[in-house]
């Protein structure tokens, strides 16, 4: 008891940066535009995958900017499981299930980051980005719409090439900017 009362008069310590990174990145996977615009299915798993998408991107970049960014980018990914974990056991998932759709959850992220990356990095262009997010992000779509995966393969594109064009400095002060949902 006295341990709580003592940390109520505590100074409130600043969010660490990767939890202002991991804001930014539900911020941007939570817009609107995306799920009413380009078709990403309003369900727990468009939003997931929509949350993977950002977090690659800023992954992706944080890993390029050598062991300091390195170890942000350990930290956000350490941060985006726990808050998993937390929304799992907030929407009723029993304690005994909880590490077993942590375990899938986990493989389908970095399953999906390996795949992103290979498509941005593939010779296939636009193409082979847009149907990694036919698979992916619309892939519980009975009929998903290649002219908006096309759209999202676009934003995409530009949000690397956003992040690739801020600074280090920027980034490992927990600041990320992404281009409007197209």
């Amino acid at each position: 008891m006295l341990k709580a009362i003592s940390s109520f008069f505590k100074a409130k310590q600043p969010p660490s940066l990767a939890v202002t990174l991991y804001g930014a990145i539900v911020e941007q996977a939570r817009q609107p535009g995306f799920y009413r615009d380009r078709g990403v299915p309003d369900t727990l798993d468009g939003r997931f995958d929509l949350l993977v998408l950002h977090a690659f991107l800023v992954l992706r970049r944080l890993n390029g900017l050598g062991p300091e960014g390195q170890a942000m980018a350990q930290e956000l990914a350490d941060l985006i499981f726990t808050d998993m974990d937390g929304n799992l056991r907030e929407i009723g998932v029993g304690d005994l299930s909880v590490g077993k759709r942590i375990k899938a959850m986990a493989k389908a992220f970095f399953g999906r980051l390996t795949v992103y990356d290979k498509a941005l990095a593939g010779a296939e262009g636009d193409a082979g980005l847009t149907q990694a997010l036919l698979r992916n992000l619309y892939g519980t779509l009975p009929q998903a719409d290649p002219a908006q995966a096309a759209l999202v393969a676009s934003y995409v594109r530009a949000a690397d090439a956003l992040l690739a064009g801020q600074g280090a400095d920027t980034l490992l002060k927990g600041q990320v900017s992404f281009p409007p949902v197209p």
